[in-house]
């Protein structure tokens, strides 16, 4: 799913997830950024982490709505016709890689034979099929849909992870789904037992 020609440069591979269940690896975790984070782009963020392995790791960030997209604009976009159902729902700035590639992180209820599963109940579908399944009321109960990626190449999470630019916990449909995107940050870290406000750069995993 693309909304228009994109320039990226981002390796390919990142698209390529790796089924649930690899080990050694923040896949179907989520990242919390650090109060402290330098990277404006990230502040007050939490990413669904899709993919993570020796090579590279691919996420998507879930609490940035977009201020000029909803999925009935984003249809009209790709040219798909108004939807009959949630046209309201907001769209997400999934990240800076790739801004134009869409990403649907859903519930396991609606499973396309492209979705990858990325937790037992999360799964996450890219193809423009499941946004014509939401929009004409077939579509998972829940979703996320959301443009562009965050990403990392080999070993470079693992650093920002060593400085505690993130904090980490297992990620849940709750959490995901449940909760206001403004909120999310918040929740994370009532969930971790951490108060922003005296956050010190200590690492923090659940």
């Amino acid at each position: 799913m693309t909304v228009r020609k994109d320039t990226s440069q981002a390796d390919n591979h990142l698209h390529h997830v790796t089924p649930f269940g690899a080990a050694a690896s923040l896949q179907g975790r989520l990242l919390i950024a650090s109060p402290h984070i330098d990277d404006s782009r990230f502040q007050h963020s939490v990413i669904m982490m899709c993919q993570h392995d020796q090579n590279a790791a691919m996420g998507v960030v879930i609490n940035q709505r977009s201020a000029q997209l909803d999925l009935g604009h984003l249809c009209e976009t790709l040219e798909m016709g108004a939807p009959r159902f949630h046209g309201d729902q907001p769209v997400y700035i999934g990240g800076p890689v790739e801004s134009t590639r869409g990403f649907v992180l859903h519930s396991h209820d609606h499973m396309r034979p492209e979705s990858v599963a990325v937790t037992h109940d999360i799964g996450l579908t890219s193809s423009i099929s499941i946004l014509r399944d939401i929009t004409n009321g077939t579509g998972p109960v829940h979703s996320i849909v959301s443009l562009g990626y965050a990403g990392w190449h080999a070993g470079q999470l693992e650093q920002e992870m060593a400085a505690n630019v993130w904090l980490n916990l297992p990620a849940s449909s709750d959490l995901l789904f449940g909760v206001e995107s403004d909120d999310t940050w918040d929740k994370a870290y009532a969930t971790l037992g951490v108060d922003p406000a005296h956050y010190v750069a200590d690492a923090g995993t659940a």
